[in-house]
């Protein structure tokens, strides 16, 4: 008498044919989240070309160009984020690498989450950390000020500004 083994994977099928084959666990609808995931996976790559040209760039101005690493400090910075294409620049680098990253383990929870509450609390946490650094490093880049004065209008130490 030989026995035959069932595939764990086969379902209850036992003997019946098509057994031994993966049961459909998921369901397409119209409705799926399919064209959303083309679009993170699409963004994923151009994201990531732009990301590539961007920090190049920044590592080049930043440690090639005029004294190199000796001459990155405040003042530098500050004569950086005055002219508007650097402002643009910094914060083109900050949202694409935010939101790259975010994609990323956004992926990695969905793989590896293996309840729906706890996958639903990671994504928060994620998406909450996300906006609040993003939000914070926009207001860093446009309302930095290299002359900062107190209410009285006196110029605070530390500042960029020559004394006046």
């Amino acid at each position: 008498m030989t026995a035959t083994i069932q595939s764990p994977r086969s379902g209850k099928d036992g003997g019946k044919p098509g057994a031994g084959l993966i049961a459909p666990k998921y369901r397409r609808s119209a409705a799926s989240k399919g064209n959303f995931e083309m679009a993170a996976w699409l963004f994923m790559r151009l994201s990531g070309v732009v990301l590539v040209v961007l920090i190049f760039g920044h590592l080049f101005v930043n440690l090639l160009v005029g004294q190199g690493i000796q001459a990155i400090d405040f003042g530098f910075v500050a004569g950086k984020w005055a002219d508007p294409f650097w402002q643009f620049w910094d914060l083109a680098m900050l949202w694409l690498a935010m939101l790259h990253g975010t994609n990323g383990v956004r992926t990695i929870i969905n793989d590896y989450a293996e309840k729906d509450s706890t996958r639903f609390w990671l994504k928060i946490v994620l998406y909450a950390a996300t906006t609040v650094i993003i939000i914070l490093g926009t207001l860093v880049i446009f309302t930095f000020n290299p002359c900062p004065v107190d209410v009285n209008g006196i110029p605070l130490p530390g500042g960029f500004c020559p004394a006046a």
